[in-house]
């Protein structure tokens, strides 16, 4: 099993207890804005369900999965539907979203495997469908808590999202809202399908 998997099923209960309540509603707000009222979204990697509970209250239609079955379980259980417990290489969609909203998730995929995936996320999104994402910033691989994550700079992810055949909309940074004593910088992004 995936050790960043590993983590998060052993973990889930803290980590759901860490980041339910964090304020994602900058990032959100932005995101939806791109959305017609009522659209569909992918939550990809949504962790406890926070932001897909959100997007529900906002009256859009949300499929939501983690690879984390212990996640899904709690996720499933706070936005009253079901979480798809699956990954990133499983996804099979076809031109069915408004928008794509993966939020702290997408750092967990190796550089060398993160294309393909944008590449398959991307043919999940209906013309003009919009994809966010959040990385932590940097320029490296790093290790924390038997996790791995891959890191970028705004240029990276820019270049990135641009050779993947997206129009950046919105790129910028943020600080580290769960409370654990970091002063963890990120950078988000927000492109439209070309």
């Amino acid at each position: 099993m995936n050790k960043n998997i590993e983590f998060y099923n052993k973990n889930a209960d803290s980590y759901f207890k860490t980041t339910i309540n964090l304020d994602m509603s900058e990032w959100i707000d932005r995101f939806i804005s791109y959305i017609p009222e009522g659209g569909r979204i992918l939550d990809a990697g949504c962790g406890s369900g926070r932001d897909s509970k959100t997007f529900i209250s906002k009256g859009f239609s949300v499929v939501a999965f983690d690879g984390s079955k212990a996640l899904c379980s709690l996720a499933s259980e706070y936005i009253g539907q079901t979480v798809l417990n699956m990954c990133f290489d499983e996804i099979s969609y076809e031109n069915e979203f408004d928008g794509i909203w993966a939020c702290a998730s997408l750092l967990h995929v190796s550089y060398d495997e993160l294309i393909i995936v944008i590449d398959r996320l991307k043919r999940s999104l209906k013309q003009s469908g919009v994809f966010y994402a959040s990385f932590k910033y940097g320029n490296n691989i790093s290790e924390v808590e038997d996790r791995s994550f891959a890191n970028f700079t705004e240029e990276t992810l820019i270049e990135m999202f641009l050779k993947a055949g997206f129009v950046v909309k919105d790129c910028g940074f943020s600080m580290q809202i769960r409370d654990d004593n970091t002063k963890q910088k990120w950078v988000n992004i927000i492109a439209e399908k070309d």
